[in-house]
């Protein structure tokens, strides 16, 4: 392939999938304003081209774009938000992701977003002509991850083949991990009585950790382990583990970032598979 747009890039989870599924490309542009996730991508690939704000696209000056991916914020469509759909204005970014395909015509083009109601995923399936297909994280990796998935690379049907997984086999040690994640009585206390955990949004010890989001552990929910020391939260590392990323791939930012970035990830296998499917040239 000559060259990849990624936009709403993060820390380019986009970049690792390629990779992985053998696609070659000449360059990858990255349209991404979260600093920290710069920082990340730029540690990991140096070569990336960073392009900045979305909303300034009509300035860039690149060509030849075979493929151009995203996943548009999402917080107007997500059940856990307040409803607003396109009104919010991070969610109606997706019309500029729309007027960039169809500005710059590439081959393939990969959407990525939550499961929503029926009637915004018309909207959007009506504006990219095609349907998303439905795939769980937890498939191929111990996270309930459920999103929709709407590209026009051939022969995407269905998610990877699923196996069978388990949080426990991809936890560290722990002898390797720093007390500093390690839950005070307090606030255990408060985990133990929250409403989160009965509404399934926080789970100790689970087979399957809940879906990682921005504001993971900042607001108590999340996933939690049982140690000889006490309740502790899921390590950046693991979490890494989680989006079948590299161990340490974020560390080139504070924690708080980490974890951060990582909820707004991508699910690295996942995308490996969609990606496999670009016919070789």
């Amino acid at each position: 392939m000559k060259n990849i747009l990624a936009l709403f890039d993060g820390i380019s989870c986009g970049q690792v999938a390629l990779n992985k599924a053998g696609v070659d490309f000449d360059t990858y542009y990255s349209s991404e304003i979260d600093a920290k996730c710069v920082e990340v991508t730029t540690a990991n690939y140096p070569n990336t081209v960073h392009l900045g704000d979305v909303t300034n696209w009509q300035s860039w000056d690149i060509e030849d774009i075979d493929l151009i991916m995203g996943g548009s914020p999402c917080q107007g469509f997500s059940f856990a938000g307040k409803q607003l759909n396109f009104n919010d204005p991070r969610s109606k970014l997706f019309f500029t992701m729309v007027d960039i395909i169809n500005h710059f015509k590439p081959k393939y083009f990969l959407l990525e977003n939550v499961v929503m109601k029926q009637s915004y995923q018309d909207i959007i399936s009506q504006k990219l002509g095609v349907q998303p297909v439905f795939i769980n994280s937890s498939d191929i990796t111990p996270q309930s991850r459920r999103r929709l998935y709407w590209t026009n690379i051939p022969g995407f049907t269905s998610g990877p083949k699923p196996k069978i997984t388990k949080l426990s086999e991809i936890l560290q040690s722990d002898s390797l991990v720093n007390q500093k994640y390690l839950i005070t009585p307090a606030h255990q206390k408060r985990i133990d009585n929250s409403e989160d955990v009965k509404k399934g949004f926080t789970k100790i010890d689970p087979v399957t950790a809940v879906c990682m989001t921005a504001r993971q552990f900042a607001n108590w929910k999340g996933t939690y382990i049982t140690t000889p020391k006490g309740l502790r939260k899921l390590t950046p590392v693991e979490c890494e583990r989680l989006q079948n990323l590299p161990d340490d791939y974020t560390s080139a930012v504070a924690d708080g970032h980490r974890y951060r970035a990582l909820g707004n990830g991508w699910t690295v296998d996942v995308i490996t598979h969609i990606f496999s499917l670009i016919p070789k040239v």
